[in-house]
Parts: C-alpha cells; sequence; structure tokens
C-alpha cells in the first residue's frame, strides 16, 4: 500500500476535531463524510489518523459460511488483520449491522501489535469492555455478542466499500476522535489540516474570550474587522 500521508499533516491531523474537519470538507462541497452510528469503543487519548485498509462483509450464505471456513488461512478477515499496513486504519463495512460480531479481542490485539493505528467498523465488535482497556483506537456501533458467522460474510479486502453511509476507497484519510470518525478523500488531506488547524487557532481564540463574557456577534463568524486584529495579536501571544 503506497502511502501519501506526511508525518506533518498526520500531526496536524491529531490536533483537530472532526467537526472541524467536516466544516472544512464542507466548503469543497463534501456533506457526507462523517461516519453515522459509530463512536469509540473506550476513551481515545489521542486523534486516530491513518490511511483506510478495507474489509467488505456481505451477508452470510449458510453453505458457504461454516465455522471451518476459519481453517482457511486465505480467510478475508484473518488476511485483513495480518496485511493491514502499520500506520493504517482497518475500516470494516459491516452492514450497519452490529447483530453479529465484526471481531473480537484477540483479532483487534493482533492489530493493535502489528502496529496499525486503529479499527472502525459500522457493526459491533464482541468482547467490547476487553477491547476499551486496549490503548488502541476502535469505533464501532454497539457492542455484539454472537460470532460474524451468523449474519456475517467476509469477502473482499482493500475494496471500496460503504461504512456508516460514507464511501471509503483504501488510501483515503481516516481521522477519529472523542466523537466519531471522518473520511477524508486523500488528495485533499494535506489543505484540509492546514485550514483546519487554522479554523481550530480562531476558535480556541473565540472560546476564551465567550468564556469571558463577549457576545458572538461580530465574533463567530468573525464579520467585525477589529475581531480579527484582536484575534492576530492573541496569536502572536500564544505562538498560534
Amino acid at each position: 500500500m503506497t502511502t501519501s500521508l506526511t508525518a506533518a499533516t498526520r500531526e496536524k491531523l491529531r490536533q483537530v476535531s472532526t467537526a472541524t474537519l467536516c466544516t472544512a470538507l464542507f466548503k469543497r462541497g463534501l456533506r457526507n463524510q462523517f461516519i453515522q452510528d459509530v463512536r469509540p469503543v473506550g476513551k481515545p487519548e489521542r486523534n486516530m489518523v491513518g490511511e483506510a485498509f478495507t474489509l467488505r462483509y456481505i451477508p452470510a450464505r449458510e453453505d458457504l459460511n461454516q465455522l471451518m471456513v476459519f481453517r482457511n488461512h486465505d480467510h478475508p478477515q484473518r488476511k485483513s488483520i495480518e496485511e493491514c499496513p502499520p500506520g493504517a486504519v482497518l475500516v470494516m463495512d459491516s452492514r450497519k449491522d452490529a447483530r453479529a460480531a465484526s471481531a473480537g479481542s484477540i483479532l483487534i490485539t493482533r492489530l493493535m501489535q502489528r502496529g496499525a493505528e486503529g479499527v472502525v467498523t459500522d457493526g459491533g465488535f464482541r468482547d467490547s469492555p476487553e477491547i476499551a482497556e486496549l490503548t488502541f483506537p476502535a469505533y464501532h456501533n454497539r457492542p455484539s455478542a454472537p460470532t460474524n458467522l451468523t449474519l456475517h460474510q467476509a469477502l473482499d479486502i482493500n475494496v471500496p466499500i460503504g461504512c456508516g453511509d460514507v464511501a471509503v476507497w483504501p488510501g483515503d484519510v481516516v481521522v477519529g476522535d472523542k466523537e466519531g470518525v471522518v473520511i477524508l478523500p486523500a488528495h485533499l488531506a494535506d489543505e484540509i489540516a492546514n485550514e483546519a488547524m487554522e479554523m481550530t487557532a480562531y476558535e480556541d481564540f473565540v472560546l476564551e474570550l465567550v468564556q469571558s463574557g463577549k457576545s458572538i456577534i461580530g465574533l463567530y463568524p468573525p464579520t467585525d474587522t477589529e475581531n480579527l486584529k484582536t484575534f492576530d495579536e492573541w496569536r502572536k501571544t500564544n505562538g498560534r
């Protein structure tokens, strides 16, 4: 998997919220990039940032998806865990169905040990209490106790998928925070990261003023030029 995500852009994306990124995407006409109904399993200590490596599930068919399929060394679910590159995020299309698990704590632990950045499914994980204790970003819809054999059949690796109503291409940049997960088209990642850093600086400035009692009129958005002058001074003082 060829990477286009630079260390500088990765670090910038660690410092901004998915809400701010969604605003930057919206300015470019991209309105459906936040994965719906997906939330962190535990409490992420920092933003998850990495390129998407994908796994697609389809509805299970009983004659093709019995327990013995897991003996196959080329089983797509197992291969995705073993082939997801270090620094990448495994993103699973589980058909927005959390009744059957996309994976459990053993597979997620293996993914972590291999150096992946995180994992996202629009379905659910089994062993979610154990996964929540890992120092590894994991996002799902809700806990799932049954195995994936009940309803899901892993089929394809590293192909375009849909996850939580969002199109995800391999190599797209995945950002997760304490609210959820957003998908950035790879070719826009650098400019969106730069713009989001600028937006975050201004929002931090605004929050300080609002906390001190200032009105948002003319401040947010900055329609009063005096506020922009004050912002410039604030940036110099705060090294932003």
